[in-house]
């Protein structure tokens, strides 16, 4: 069903009538590659809506003029003929130097008189435009699309270019707050990720200051200098370690004791072997994976479970689990797997029970911020998702969202 003031064109129709406005990038093979002068990119600088700008490449301006190069500037799209996914597009930045891209991108020089850069970008990276590309590439290893089969691919599009920009501002300013939120979250994980480093190997004082050895008392380990007031023993006198049991999915009962396998959570029994609250380490399959289990759990034989925390508090125990990267310790055989036997005699510095608390609680507190910025992406995007279904098809003009909001303040 048509949307009255819409209409359907074929992508190689959105390009402007200058020369080179619909065309494949430029072949450069690896002996013209370098690593400074004309910038080449590639088909890793591609996202789905987002330049991503990094592993840069270079040819010279020798080899630009040898080649026939064609040259990429600040505001072409960019559609990436291979996967993953293939047809994904993003717009190119301002660049500092000139630029070419490589043949497995199309650039899409679009007639800016009629059509809005923006509302383009966001059509064609919706997942409907992106299923299409891949239903008509060819290839059975390395599939592509090719630039004939790609220009014929119609998209919805508003007549009215100020309706087109309308509809790209929403959807773009949804987009500054998912990438605001990405960036607040790999903030606070470099943020845990230093903590970590900090708190289980220097530990916080009596006043929630982490020790350092300018205004605090170390001593010599086999580990190193650690706080003196901390201890070095071996995993196993730790927190003991043990093989879970085997049950196969048939064989679960109906019941509300979660099963955890070296991937997490498999399903519910009607029986429990474990007792929460408790930590999991993935013994095989996903190794090294470690798991809080907050309640009492049926411990699958693909995990190892602690039996044994020696006094020690579990949620300290999870997160020194999750810093020693136990999948290192993992056989390299046909089957790898974990074996504890191979981590008891592991040595690790362990403070009190009760710094291990004070330790526990600011990590906790920092996964609790990582938890409620992913709810809030995950939010942003399920919404960005239906906005797109919406306003990218007509079903809700933009006018109509406009005034909804207008009404609402």
């Amino acid at each position: 069903m048509s949307v009255e003031g819409w209409e359907k064109k074929a992508i190689q129709y959105l390009a402007s009538d200058v020369h080179h406005s619909f065309i494949d990038g430029d072949w450069i093979e690896a002996p013209y590659i370098i690593n400074e002068g004309i910038r080449l990119i590639q088909t890793g600088n591609i996202g789905v809506g987002k330049f991503i700008d990094r592993n840069k490449k270079y040819i010279s301006e020798s080899s630009f003029v040898e080649l026939r190069c064609k040259e990429v500037y600040s505001g072409d799209i960019l559609i990436c003929r291979l996967a993953d996914p293939i047809g994904r597009s993003c717009i190119v930045p301002p660049l500092e130097e000139k630029a070419i891209t490589s043949v497995d991108i199309c650039i899409l020089r679009i007639d800016k008189q009629r059509y809005d850069k923006w509302f383009i970008s966001h059509s064609l990276n919706q997942q409907s435009f992106l299923d299409i590309c891949q239903k008509v590439a060819g290839g059975s290893t390395r599939q592509r699309i090719s630039r004939s089969n790609l220009g014929k691919i119609e998209i919805d599009i508003p007549q009215s270019k100020a309706e087109q920009t309308q509809i790209a501002t929403i959807l773009s300013t949804i987009d500054r707050a998912i990438e605001q939120t990405e960036a607040l979250i790999a903030k606070q994980q470099r943020i845990k990720t230093g903590l970590m480093q900090d708190l289980l190997t220097k530990g916080i004082d009596e006043n929630g200051n982490i020790r350092s050895e300018e205004t605090h008392e170390f001593k010599d380990s086999p580990l190193g200098r650690i706080p003196v007031e901390w201890e070095v023993k071996e995993i196993g006198k730790v927190a003991s370690l043990q093989r879970g049991y085997d049950i196969r999915e048939i064989d679960f009962l109906p019941g509300n004791f979660p099963v955890i396998a070296s991937s997490g959570i498999i399903g519910f029994h009607k029986f429990r072997t474990s007792i929460g609250p408790n930590v999991v380490v993935g013994r095989k399959g996903s190794i090294g994976n470690v798991y809080y289990i907050g309640l009492d759990f049926w411990a699958h034989d693909t995990s190892l479970f602690v039996t044994n925390f020696f006094g020690n508090h579990e949620r300290y125990i999870y997160y020194l689990f999750v810093y020693l990267e136990l999948e290192r310790f993992g056989t390299k055989s046909g089957s790898p797997s974990l074996n504890r036997n191979d981590i008891h005699p592991l040595l690790v510095s362990i403070p009190n029970p009760n710094e291990q608390i004070e330790i526990a609680r600011i990590i906790y507190n920092c996964d609790e911020l990582l938890t409620t910025l992913s709810k809030e992406l995950e939010k942003n995007k399920l919404q960005k998702t239906g906005l797109m279904q919406d306003l990218l098809t007509g079903k809700v003009r933009v006018t109509d969202l406009l005034n909804q909001k207008t009404a609402a303040n």
